[in-house]
């Protein structure tokens, strides 16, 4: 075909389908609105995916995270010589690792428990973590005033802490927080540090759990272990339950991410052969990327397919008008079939005119998909200040995500939809057009 026919085909098209403005308009919405639901479905699911995947990368490409899992009730566990029920990663299990394994660059042993902070008449339930220096760096914890503990702490075994920013508006709203003393426990431990805000990480797999650093007291693991010991006394109602546990978490650092699965395989059965309960869980950040980008295409695929049904019912309005305007232009039809056209003009008459429409509509659908950003952030702010409980300490985890997701269009959405758009029209249009062509002209003629 060429240009200037087709250039011609499109005109007539654009000419018959204008003279029907509003039934045109309304027909094309049907596949605007599909277009875009397309792009903004696509456009959410990968927000929602990137945040996923940022929240999985702050633990760290190169790092395997090693967790102590109580064994679940009923099944036997070990004792230790006071008859303590012991579970959980040892210190030997860590020094194991770090003389063993040579593709470890850095380990960081972690001791966790729940405790009370006070001071002065103030008081709230924290987390308390023994760590390292490097405890800092692995987190990504920036530090407001003053400084993390240090390897002089842990020699020394100071008493000293460092404050996440929640605790210290909440022990210290007006009061500087450096050099007081606050107690844990019976012990008072000394303040030389607080923390930045840090944005909570969601529970990643069954074995890491959701962690909110705002509410931690971080202090020497020598000092945790002199000062609180490794025994745990859980208050029962029928007196007192013990539990022996000496390190919660053990983050490891290898050199390269090629090295991290094999590395992985290796740690786990180093820690299986001298433990015989499974009392530890092994998370590589690597692994549950690779999972998250799985997810991520699935999502996308199961949203895609629902957004693409209302372009298949746009596609259907398209039918039902064609067929409605081959019956209004019966008279018209025959008139060109007496004058020459074959069948096959009339089918490319129709044709054009359908994939006009959707070409047309995936257009503004196009446009209106760009606008995806604006129209969720709109939403979220009239659902975060009209519907959802957004005062401090009242935002769930669900509404705390969504207030920080942010839709990101994906540039191969956009071709994608506009290509669904003029499939749609051409195989809808395809029935009405070979109907229009299939006319006998000298009944078409008669045809008032």
């Amino acid at each position: 075909m060429s240009i200037s026919r087709l250039v011609r085909i499109v005109q007539l098209g654009l000419k018959s389908l204008m003279l029907h403005k509003l039934r045109s308009g309304l027909t094309m919405l049907g596949i605007v609105f599909g277009v875009f639901s397309v792009i903004a479905m696509l456009a959410i699911g990968e927000g929602a995916s990137a945040q996923a995947q940022k929240q999985i990368v702050a633990l760290g490409a190169t790092n395997i995270i090693i967790r102590s899992v109580k064994p679940v009730e009923g099944s036997s566990t070990d004792q230790n010589a006071a008859g303590s029920a012991r579970y959980g990663l040892t210190r030997t299990d860590f020094k194991r690792l770090q003389k063993t394994i040579s593709t470890i660059t850095n380990a960081i042993p972690v001791r966790e428990l729940p405790r009370e902070a006070r001071y002065l008449k103030k008081a709230m339930n924290c987390r308390l973590v023994g760590c390292t220096a490097d405890y800092q760096d692995v987190n990504h914890l920036k530090i407001n005033k003053g400084r993390f503990i240090s390897d002089a702490d842990q020699d020394t075994r100071a008493n000293v802490v460092v404050l996440a920013h929640e605790v210290a508006m909440e022990l210290f709203p007006v009061e500087e927080p450096l050099g007081k003393a606050i107690q844990i426990d019976s012990i008072f431990y000394t303040v030389i540090g607080v923390t930045n805000e840090r944005t909570a990480s969601a529970g990643i797999g069954g074995s890491l759990a959701a962690q909110d650093y705002n509410k931690d007291l971080y202090v020497p693991i020598n000092t945790f272990r002199s000062r609180i010991g490794d025994e745990i006394f859980i208050p029962k109602q029928r007196g007192m339950d013990s539990e022996y546990l000496e390190l919660s978490q053990i983050t490891l650092t290898v050199r390269e991410a090629k090295d991290v699965l094999r590395t992985a395989d290796v740690v786990r059965g180093t820690i299986e052969r001298f433990h015989t309960q499974k009392d530890f869980a092994v998370v590589v950040p690597l692994e549950l990327l690779k999972q998250a980008d799985q997810l991520r295409q699935i999502f996308n695929i199961v949203l895609g397919s629902i957004a693409a049904i209302s372009l298949v019912v746009g596609g259907i309005g398209i039918m039902n008008i064609m067929l409605a305007t081959v019956t209004e232009r019966t008279r018209e039809i025959g008139i060109r079939r007496a004058l020459g056209a074959k069948q096959r003009d009339i089918i490319e008459q129709f044709l054009t005119e359908t994939v006009v429409l959707s070409g047309t509509g995936g257009f503004l659908g196009i446009g209106l998909g760009l606008l995806t950003p604006i129209t969720f952030r709109t939403i979220r702010w009239f659902t975060l200040n009209f519907i959802l409980d957004t005062r401090p300490g009242q935002l769930s985890e669900t509404s705390r995500m969504f207030s920080e997701m942010e839709p990101a269009v994906a540039i191969w959405s956009l071709p994608l939809a506009f290509g669904i758009s003029v499939g749609i029209g051409i195989i809808f249009g395809l029935y009405p057009a070979r109907a229009a062509a299939r006319l006998d002209p000298i009944e078409a003629l008669r045809h008032v």
